[in-house]
């Protein structure tokens, strides 16, 4: 595999914009899984707190990128109704919105005159591209990185729409 540039590092070199964009139902991160499992049978997210060492290397990366003056976007595309990973996400957006995230959801149904790569991505001041790829269960598959120009543009599509994107999901 290509070297890929660590996120820390591409955040920290963001100067204007750091959009992420989330198109699966469902993920299979290894770090999430007892969380999520006490999600689905309680309902309550068990980890809310910023300052909380689940959450503190990224709440302070996303911190200073804000702080220099970058705005950090996410969207979330989600069938609907929406399934259990996807309210376990939006019960912890939360610490994403207290990091300094944007946060926007997308309706798949309302995404389809969306031109937008296969991939969830990151995409830096509107020219570097960090795909995430994962594997039909969710695991991660690897990040691969891109700066072509038609790329980017691409991903910047979502840009446009993000201001008219619903700040929560339905179901």
């Amino acid at each position: 595999m290509p070297n890929v540039t660590a996120f820390s590092e591409l955040l920290a070199g963001a100067e204007h914009s750091a959009v992420h964009l989330e198109m699966r139902d469902s993920y299979g991160i290894a770090g999430e899984a007892a969380e999520f499992e006490q999600f689905q049978r309680t309902g309550v997210h068990p980890d809310l707190d910023p300052e909380g060492e689940g959450w503190s290397g990224w709440v302070s990366m996303i911190r200073a990128a804000v702080a220099r003056g970058v705005v950090v976007r996410r969207a979330r595309i989600v069938s609907e109704p929406v399934t259990a990973y996807i309210r376990y996400e939006h019960a912890g957006t939360v610490v994403n919105l207290a990091a300094g995230e944007q946060v926007r959801w997308l309706p798949r149904r309302r995404a389809s005159d969306l031109a937008l790569p296969g991939n969830d991505f990151w995409l830096f001041d509107g020219r570097i591209v960090r795909f995430n790829h994962f594997t039909g269960d969710g695991v991660s598959a690897g990040p691969e990185m891109c700066e072509g120009p038609a790329v980017a543009k691409l991903c910047a599509g979502l840009e446009l729409r993000y201001p008219a994107l619903r700040t929560e999901p339905r179901g």
